[in-house]
């Protein structure tokens, strides 16, 4: 059958050396991302200096932890990453990765980046994996501990996951915009114009449709030719090219394009990563009979909780489809869905809280409350909108005014279109519930729209 013959095949051992060069590589790859953000005093900028802050729906007890409690967690999140790259006390540092990297992210919803989603998942799937059984401290310590294989499955969820990430980003693609118009990557690229050879090139349509075709058949197709022996190489090749290609052009991007890169290694074979392993290691021989195993009603647990999750990785993407409206416009169902770099939308919002009982409106100065990032990214997304409009409801209330209603005047452009109203300013912001309901308070983006 065929159902007995995959589940044969993900239960074949295989070399632990995958998962082990993988811990190494994203133990490290964390560790230099927390020094970055360190050195540039972004945890100063964004955790420390902003009055209010973005929460997500459902952590609102998530709280910046001051300028003393942000940097000891910071540190702690550092420890932890060269724990978690030289295999010490591995269970205790990955937990406490996921933790420290995973709070960090929930404070405010204006530093959300897809990249920073992804290692939050990795490191959740790492806390499972028993990658410090090989090439670790662990070992030293507690030689009973080691194993020099796994079964297929144990390296296959990585790989599924990063697949996931690919397929998913080559799906959100799939739009007129970006097909059809090769939007934003028109209004984009001429910034480069300054680039050297290529520079005057980027004022051309075709480079643009060229960029967004070529990224939505690489997103679509990568994660196949990476899994296939024979196009593995040269699919790696192409991993290396395009995302440093990503980070020169985007700079703005982050550490996406390298994250990729490393993680996307994992998908070359484990007789090859362990030929790697060995040199690293001394050449240390190996055995086919030392196998990581769990017992059968574990594995079946296990199993069982990896296809829940992996069921919530397919349908979270898709569930932008239970919303009506534009996606771009209306941003339901936008984040945790792998769309990188799909649009350019600017916003400018004006808030006015007026007292019902006198009629007084009192304009508010955004930058009273907001850092310049926070205000830009607020002006074009609902949802942050209606909790900055709940925030003010309630300073106002303090400073004496009796039920403060909140109004705005939103006008936003999507994609290079002339900028448009974008919120009802006739709708009392403050009295608008915060749920996961449809947004009926903003004004549609198309005529036929309801």
């Amino acid at each position: 059958m065929p159902e007995y013959s995959l589940f044969q095949r993900i239960r074949k051992p295989v070399s632990i050396a995958p998962l082990v060069i993988f811990r190494v590589l994203f133990g490290l790859m964390m560790f230099a991302g927390i020094v970055r953000f360190w050195l540039h005093g972004w945890i100063t900028d964004l955790y420390v200096k902003p009055r209010f802050y973005f929460s997500y729906w459902g952590f609102e007890w998530v709280h910046p932890l001051g300028n003393t409690g942000m940097h000891l967690l910071f540190l702690l999140a550092a420890v932890s990453t060269i724990a978690i790259a030289i295999g010490f006390l591995y269970r205790i540092s990955i937990v406490t990765f996921f933790l420290t990297f995973t709070y960090i992210e929930l404070i405010d919803a204006t530093n959300y980046l897809n990249h920073y989603y992804f290692i939050s998942l990795l490191g959740f799937l790492m806390i499972w994996l028993p990658a410090n059984r090989c090439f670790s401290i662990d070992v030293k310590l507690w030689p009973h501990l080691k194993r020099d294989m796994v079964p297929l499955w144990v390296v296959g969820i990585l790989r599924l996951q990063i697949a996931v990430v690919y397929f998913f980003a080559g799906l959100a693609k799939l739009t007129p915009d970006w097909l059809l118009h090769a939007t934003p990557m028109k209004i984009w690229l001429p910034a480069k114009s300054h680039l050297p050879l290529i520079g005057s090139l980027m004022y051309t349509s075709w480079v643009a449709y060229l960029f967004s075709w070529f990224g939505a058949i690489y997103d679509l197709f990568i994660a196949f030719f990476l899994i296939n022996r024979r196009t593995r190489p040269i699919a790696y090749l192409f991993v290396i090219g395009f995302h440093l290609a990503t980070a020169l052009f985007f700079p703005g991007i982050g550490m996406f394009p390298y994250v990729m890169i490393i993680c996307s290694f994992i998908f070359f074979s484990s007789s090859f990563q362990q030929k790697i392993l060995n040199i690293v290691s001394g050449g240390k021989s190996t055995s086919d009979d030392n196998v990581y195993q769990l017992s059968v009603r574990a594995n079946t647990m296990f199993m069982l909780a990896m296809g829940i999750y992996f069921f919530i990785q397919f349908v979270v993407p898709l569930r932008f489809l239970a919303y009506p409206g534009q996606l771009f416009w209306y941003e339901e169902g936008y984040r945790f869905s792998w769309r990188v770099m799909l649009m350019e939308k600017s916003g400018n919002t004006f808030f006015y809280v007026k007292e019902p009982s006198t009629g007084k409106t009192y304009e508010v100065n955004n930058n009273e409350f907001l850092t310049p990032l926070q205000d830009k990214m607020m002006s074009t997304q609902p949802d942050l909108i209606l909790r900055y409009a709940h925030y003010l409801s309630s300073v106002y209330k303090q400073r004496g005014i009796k039920d403060p209603a909140v109004y705005a005047e939103c006008f936003v452009a999507l994609n290079g279109q002339r900028s448009r109203p974008f919120i009802n300013p006739t709708i009392d912001l403050s009295r608008q519930p915060l749920s996961w309901h449809h947004y009926t308070w903003i004004i549609p983006h198309a005529k036929n729209e309801k």
